[in-house]
């Protein structure tokens, strides 16, 4: 049982709580970067293959999806060994299973509420552009519809990526803290 007056458990319903958010923006962080890596690569191709724009030479697709799969891999390895050795870190090394009672509290509380924002702030930004390329507000080239697809580039990783990943962090930071919990 966790008592919350315990100033080592409140601590760890503090670092737990802060978690999901550190979790979060390095995910969002790394569909930026894999982002723009892509775009380069895009460039480089329109400039180095000729006939490409005009549709007469094929693209090097390969080399696409090796960018995003090698991101997908390398830029996940802080997020992921975040979310590993933060029970390890404090349950083993530091020996405060009252502390990562409350990381795992904090975790799981906080995870789920912003795991449900973010996937719902990401459908409905993926939502108003479509609205407005409807027609609505003017329509596509308006001034809404510009600030629309600026809202949907935030809003596909938050819906795509950093909300769902955020299961992942609950589920492995529980299933860590259970491995360890006999050696406490």
């Amino acid at each position: 049982m966790l008592d919350i007056s315990n100033p080592i458990v409140m601590a760890g319903l503090f670092i737990g709580a802060i978690l999901p958010f550190v979790f979060s923006a390095l995910a969002m962080q790394a569909v930026g970067d894999a982002a723009f890596e892509m775009i380069e690569e895009v460039r480089r191709q329109f400039k180095e293959i000729k006939g490409l724009l005009d549709g007469k030479a094929k693209a090097d697709y390969a080399r696409c999806v090796d960018i995003a799969t090698t991101a997908a891999i390398n830029k996940m390895i802080l997020p992921g060994a975040i979310a590993v050795f933060t029970p390890i870190f404090f349950g083993l090394v530091l020996g405060q299973k009252e502390m990562l009672g409350g990381i795992l509290a904090g975790v799981t509380v906080t995870g789920v509420l912003l795991a449900i924002f973010m996937s719902n702030a990401g459908g409905s930004w993926d939502n108003a552009k479509k609205y407005i390329e409807s027609g609505a507000h003017g329509g596509k080239g308006s001034d809404a519809h510009k600030a629309a697809v600026v809202g949907d580039t935030v809003g596909d990783p938050f819906k795509d990526t950093a909300g769902p990943s955020l299961n992942i962090l609950i589920k492995l930071i529980s299933v860590v803290s259970l491995v360890i919990a006999p050696l406490i």
